[in-house]
């Protein structure tokens, strides 16, 4: 039963065909786990909040930086030097008081992964490194939990659905699309070569949208295709994707059965 305040909160949800009441109440009821609260976090966050999703898992492990306010959209100049898990959740607690946010101000990492990811109904990949993007998707497809994938360079982002199934059939997962990690120092970051301010608040839309598709059971998530961005050109490009039947986590002779070391693995070590 809703209360008279959320009756008019998501009213333009329960008057919505393909969501409505029953569909306001799982997102309510659901938990979704949001790996970073920075440039894609952001848009993720608050959309996610706004739409009533009831319990948000928040992993992050830096602090606010005046240099994140140009795209960072859910942290104000007040929140400078606080971590930005703190802050994303003082801003969504005003936001939508219905939502509860649990905050974890640490790295994700093999010790935490896959009990965070167990826990949750979908998992959102925010994060801008190659160590915690394969960390999150073996952690996604070794606990059976969808993943919302997004990234960014510059002007251009994608956004895919992975780890999840359509149609009774698996879906590709992320080491499908890229089964090793670029050479390290060949892949820019955004701090090294910039990135358009409104660009991930298009992309972390998408991806929220993406989410809201999932727990609703609505429409078609881009399972199985990745969705690129340009925001210079104003265009939008789909590919299609199959599960690689030889990946070493997704496919039907998996090596990898557990958590490895990431950083190793992408060359960092």
């Amino acid at each position: 039963m809703f209360s008279r305040d959320q009756l008019d909160r998501y009213a333009r949800h329960i008057i919505l065909p393909g969501v409505g009441a029953a569909g306001q109440q799982r997102l309510l009821d659901a938990r979704v786990l949001v790996v970073g609260a920075g440039g894609l976090g952001s848009p993720v966050l608050l959309y996610l909040a706004a739409a009533g999703v009831g319990r948000i898992v928040l992993v992050d492990d830096e602090d606010v930086e005046a240099s994140n306010l140009q795209r960072q959209v859910v942290h104000t100049h007040s929140t400078v030097g606080r971590p930005k898990t703190a802050s994303a959740a003082a801003r969504l607690a005003d936001l939508n008081p219905d939502v509860s946010v649990e905050a974890h101000h640490e790295r994700l990492s093999r010790a935490n992964a896959r009990g965070l990811v167990a826990g949750v109904d979908l998992v959102i990949d925010g994060s801008d490194n190659f160590p915690t993007r394969y960390l999150v998707n073996d952690a996604c497809v070794l606990e059976g939990t969808p993943l919302v994938y997004g990234a960014l360079s510059q002007f251009e982002g994608q956004v895919s659905v992975f780890a999840a199934e359509r149609d009774g059939r698996r879906g590709p997962c992320y080491r499908c699309l890229f089964p090793q990690p670029p050479e390290p120092g060949t892949v820019p970051n955004c701090a090294e070569a910039g990135v358009l301010g409104v660009l991930p608040g298009i992309v972390g839309s998408l991806m929220a949208n993406e989410a809201l598709k999932l727990l609703l059971g609505l429409g078609a998530p881009l399972i199985g295709t990745l969705l690129h961005v340009d925001a210079a050109g104003a265009d939008f490009h789909r590919f299609t994707l199959d599960r690689d039947a030889s990946c070493p986590v997704c496919g039907d002779a998996p090596s990898v059965t557990e958590l490895v070391d990431y950083e190793a693995f992408c060359g960092l070590d």
